[in-house]
C-alpha cells in the first residue's frame, strides 16, 4: 500500500529469518553432515580427501573449462545464439518474418540438439541402458511439444482490427441480433453472483436477456435474481453438471446469439459491441475472448509476487489461442463467449455431455461442421482466481481429465470426422501437452539415480554440452517470453509445471485407466481464511524429494570429488551432471513447498489501485483528496489539505460513528461511509518548508443502496480497456525474484502479517 512502504520495508527485515529458511536450510546441512558421516563409517573418507588434493594440485577448474569451451563452440553454437539475440533486442515485438527466422533457429539447434543427446545414451549395462532410453523418451516428449507450439505458432492471428470494423455496424444499430447471456451456478456466494449479474446488466447493448442458472435450487438466488430484474432458471436434477445446467436454459431461451459468463465473471461494457459484430459472417459460430482475473492466483500471492508475475493462464491466451486461431481449432473456454444458436441447433442443439470438458468438445463439434471460431485477443472480462492451492489442483486437474476424456468419446479431435490436418495437428498438440507432466517428475528423479543407484544415465562430456545442450538452452531462454508476449518466462514456467506435476501425472494415469471415474468437481470461489494453511495432501511427494535431493546433491558432489582424475572417461562422464542437477532441482522443489503454504485471505472483497478524485463531507466540513484504493466494501484515501489531520481528529473525537458522505467525482457516484482509521504520510516530494503531513483516511461504506452499488460495480469492473495485458519478468529478474522468495519466504518473514495489519476496511 502506497505510504506504507517504508514501515513495511522495516518490519520485512526485521522478520526475515524465521523457522521456515532455518528449516530448509537444516535439512540440506543436516544432509551434508550424514553424508560425510556415512563415508567415515563407510571408509571412504580417505578417498574424499585425495580426490580434494588432486582437485587443488590440478589446474583451475574454470581455466580447464575455459580451454575446453574454446575448442569446443563450432560455429553454429556461437552464430545463431547471437543472432537470436540480436533479432529479440532489435525488434520487440515480433513481426512475421522475424517469427519465421527465430522459430527456423530453434529448430535448427533442436534438431542438432537431438542428435547429439542420442549419442550420450548409457548403454554399459542394462540397469544404465534401461534409465537412460526412459530418460529420453521423458526429454523427447517436452522437446515434441515444444516443437510443436513453434511450428503451429507461424500461424498465429491476431483479429483486434478486425473487431474494430466488424463493430462499426454493432455500434451504429445496423446488426443488433438478440442475446441471451446465461450465467451457470451451482455453490458460488451470493456476493460473486450479484456483482456478475450487475456487470452483465451494463453491457451496453440493448437486445439482451440475463438468466441465472441455479442448479442448487437455493431460494436466496431466486430472490437475488427477482431483486435484480433477471430471468431465474433452475431444474430438477443435476445431470451432467454444467453442461446440463447450459442445455436445460437453451431449451427455455431463443436468442439468436448466447453469451455464457460463469459465476465470478464480469464483462466490461463494450464486451457485445466487440464480439456481435463478427456474426455478421454466417459461417462464425463462436468468438473466445480471454479469462482475464482480477485477483491473483495462488501460486503469485503464496510466494509475495502477486504484483509482479501475470496470472497462469496468460500464456494460453496470449500464445496458444492466436495459434488455434490460425489453425481453425479455437479452444472454447467455458466462459466469456459468444455462440450462434443456429450452428449449435445444427450439431445437436446442445453442449456435449459426455465430458467434463463439455465447452471443448462443443466447438470441437462446431469445426466439424465447417464453421468458424474465432478468437478475440482483448481482455473484455474478469473473474476471480482459484482462492488457494488446493482450489488451483481442483481446477487444473479437471481440466486434464476432461481433455484427455477425448480419446474415449465420439467428439474425438483426432478421428471425428470433418476437421482438416491441421486442426488435428493443433488438437492433438493441446491434449499431448498434459502427458509432459510425467516428464517434470522424470526429471525430479533423475539425480537421484546417480546418487542412490549409481546409475549415470547421460554420458555427456563439457564439450559436448557446451557445444549442444547451452546454445538450444539459451536461444529458448532469450526467445521464450519474446515469442509468447512477454506473458511467461521459462524459468516461471518450470515453477508453474512443478507445483502439480505429481497430481497431474497420477490424474493421467487414472483418467487413462477410468476415463469417467471421477464427476465434475466446481472451483471453490469467494472463500476467506484468517491463518496460514500448508497443503500437505499435495505437498507430501514434494518434502520426500526435497529431503531426498538434498541427500543426491551431497552425495553426488562427493562422488564427483572422488573420482575427480578419472570423471572425464567413458565410465564417469556425465557424473557432474548429477550434483548441478540436483542443486536445481533443490532450489526448485523449495519454492513449490513455499507455494504450498497458503497466505491468509481475510477479506472477501479484492481491492483496486485506482485512484479518483473524491469530496470527503463530514460535519459540514469539506475535505479534497484522491482515492489509493477502492473495494466494494470500502476505500482509502489520501487527502490534499494540509492541516486537514488535526481537524478530522477533532471531528472524529466528538463523533467517532456519524457517517461521512464520500463523492468519487469522475463517476458521479455518493456513498456514505464510516472512518475506520486515520493515519499520515508524508509525500516525499515535499518541500522542507511544508512541514505538515498529509491524513491517510480509511472507510468503510455504509448501507449502501443497489444504485451505489451498481455503481461501485461498473466502476471497478466494467470500463473499457480497464483489464491490460502485463509483461512478466524476464528470464534474469525472474530467477532472482524466486531465489529471493526462498532465501526470504514471503509467507514465514512476517510481510503477510504486516499487510493483513494495515488493512484498514472493516471485514465483512
Amino acid at each position: 500500500m502506497v505510504g506504507f512502504q517504508g514501515s513495511e520495508t522495516q518490519a520485512f527485515r526485521a522478520k526475515r529469518l524465521r523457522w521456515g529458511v532455518l528449516i530448509m536450510a537444516g535439512t540440506v546441512l543436516l544432509a551434508g553432515l550424514s553424508i560425510l558421516a556415512w563415508l567415515e563409517i563407510a571408509g571412504e573418507m580417505p578417498r574424499l580427501i585425495n580426490g580434494l588434493g588432486a582437485m587443488a594440485e590440478a589446474e583451475p577448474w574454470w581455466l580447464q573449462w575455459l580451454e575446453t569451451l574454446v575448442k569446443a563452440l563450432s560455429l553454429p553454437a556461437v552464430v545463431l545464439p547471437l543472432l537470436v539475440l540480436g533479432v529479440v533486442k532489435a525488434f520487440p515485438q515480433p513481426r512475421i518474418w522475424s517469427r519465421w527466422l527465430v522459430v527456423g533457429i530453434l529448430l535448427v539447434l533442436l534438431v542438432r540438439y537431438v542428435g547429439w543427446r542420442v549419442t550420450t545414451l548409457n548403454l554399459s549395462s542394462r540397469l544404465n541402458t534401461g534409465v537412460s532410453i526412459i530418460l529420453l523418451v521423458l526429454e523427447l516428449l517436452v522437446i515434441v511439444n515444444g516443437g510443436l507450439q513453434w511450428v503451429l505458432l507461424l500461424a498465429a492471428r491476431d483479429r483486434r482490427r478486425e473487431a474494430d470494423t466488424c463493430a462499426l455496424r454493432v455500434e451504429q444499430g445496423e446488426f443488433t441480433p438478440s442475446v441471451d447471456i446465461l450465467i451457470p451456478t451451482y455453490n458460488e456466494p451470493e456476493f460473486i453472483l450479484r456483482r456478475t449479474i450487475i456487470g452483465c446488466q451494463a453491457l451496453d447493448y440493448a437486445y439482451k436477456r440475463i438468466s441465472l442458472l441455479d442448479d442448487t435450487r437455493r431460494p436466496e438466488m431466486k430472490a437475488l435474481a427477482a431483486e435484480l430484474g433477471c430471468e431465474y432458471l433452475s431444474r430438477a436434477d443435476n445431470r451432467h453438471a454444467k453442461a446440463g445446467n447450459l442445455n436445460h436454459a437453451i431449451a427455455h431461451t431463443s436468442g439468436e446469439l448466447i453469451v455464457c459468463f460463469d459465476a465470478d465473471f464480469i464483462p466490461t461494457r463494450n464486451f457485445l459491441t466487440r464480439t456481435v459484430g463478427f456474426f455478421q459472417d454466417e459461417k462464425v459460430a463462436l468468438v473466445q475472448t480471454p479469462q482475464s482475473f482480477y485477483s491473483a492466483d495462488p501460486v503469485a500471492r503464496n510466494l509475495g509476487l502477486e504484483d509482479i508475475l501475470t496470472p497462469e493462464q496468460e500464456v494460453f491466451y496470449r500464445q496458444i489461442e492466436p495459434v488455434r486461431d490460425g489453425t481453425d481449432s479455437v479452444v472454447c473456454a467455458g466462459t466469456s463467449f459468444v455462440m450462434r444458436r443456429s450452428a449449435l441447433e445444427a450439431t445437436g442443439g446442445k453442449f456435449a455431455t459426455d465430458s467434463l470438458s463439455e465447452d471443448y468438445f462443443t466447438a470441437v463439434r462446431l469445426s466439424s461442421k465447417g464453421y468458424r471460431l474465432v478468437y478475440l485477443d482483448e481482455k473484455l472480462s474478469a473473474g476471480a482466481a482459484p482462492d488457494d492451492m488446493a482450489a488451483y489442483a481442483t481446477q487444473r486437474l479437471r481440466w486434464a481429465q476432461g481433455t484427455l476424456q477425448a480419446f474415449f468419446i465420439q467428439d474425438n479431435p483426432l478421428t471425428l470426422p470433418g476437421l482438416r490436418p491441421l486442426q488435428r495437428v493443433a488438437h492433438f498438440s493441446g491434449i499431448f501437452h498434459w502427458f509432459t507432466s510425467f516428464s517434470k517428475v522424470g526429471f525430479l528423479l533423475a539425480p537421484l539415480l546417480y546418487s542412490f543407484l549409481h546409475v549415470i544415465p547421460v554420458r555427456a562430456t563439457f564439450a559436448g554440452v557446451m557445444d549442444f545442450l547451452m546454445p538450444y538452452y539459451l536461444v529458448n531462454l532469450v526467445a521464450f517470453g519474446w515469442l509468447n508476449g512477454r506473458s511467461r518466462s521459462l524459468v516461471l514456467s518450470d515453477v508453474y509445471d512443478l507445483v502439480l506435476s505429481f497430481p497431474l501425472s497420477a490424474t493421467i494415469i487414472q483418467t487413462m485407466l477410468n476415463p469417467f471415474g471421477k464427476g465434475f468437481k466446481v472451483t471453490p470461489k469467494g472463500t476467506q481464511s484468517q491463518r496460514l494453511n500448508f497443503n500437505f495432501g499435495l505437498a507430501w511427494p514434494l518434502l520426500v524429494l526435497f529431503a531426498f535431493t538434498a541427500v543426491s546433491l551431497w552425495v553426488n558432489l562427493g562422488m564427483c570429488m572422488m573420482q575427480w582424475k578419472d570423471w572425464a572417461s567413458a565410465d564417469y562422464k556425465g557424473l557432474g551432471l548429477g550434483w548441478i542437477w540436483s542443486g536445481y532441482n533443490l532450489m526448485a522443489l523449495g519454492v513449490a513447498l513455499l507455494v504450498m503454504l497458503d497466505v491468509p485471505k481475510p477479506e472477501r472483497y479484492e481491492r483496486f489501485n485506482l485512484r479518483r478524485t473524491v469530496r470527503l463531507t463530514m460535519a459540514g466540513n469539506i475535505f479534497w483528496g484522491h482515492t489509493e484504493n477502492l473495494s466494494e466494501s470500502g476505500a482509502q484515501l489520501v487527502l490534499s489539505q494540509v492541516g486537514a489531520r488535526p481537524v478530522l481528529r477533532q471531528l472524529l473525537q466528538e463523533q467517532p460513528t456519524v457517517p461521512v458522505d464520500l463523492e468519487l467525482m469522475e463517476d458521479g457516484l455518493m456513498v456514505q461511509a464510516i472512518i475506520t482509521r486515520l493515519d499520515d504520510i508524508r509525500e516525499d516530494w515535499l518541500d522542507d518548508s511544508e512541514s505538515d503531513t498529509y491524513p491517510i483516511v480509511s472507510l468503510h461504506f455504509h448501507q449502501l443502496t443497489l444504485d451505489q452499488h451498481r455503481g461501485l460495480v461498473e466502476t471497478l469492473f466494467c470500463r473499457p480497456g480497464q483489464w491490460q495485458h502485463r509483461h512478466t519478468p524476464g528470464e534474469i529478474q525472474s530467477l532472482f525474484l524466486l531465489l529471493r522468495s526462498l532465501v526470504l519466504p514471503y509467507t514465514l518473514t512476517g510481510r503477510y502479517r504486516w499487510r493483513l495489519s494495515v488493512m484498514s476496511v472493516a471485514k465483512t
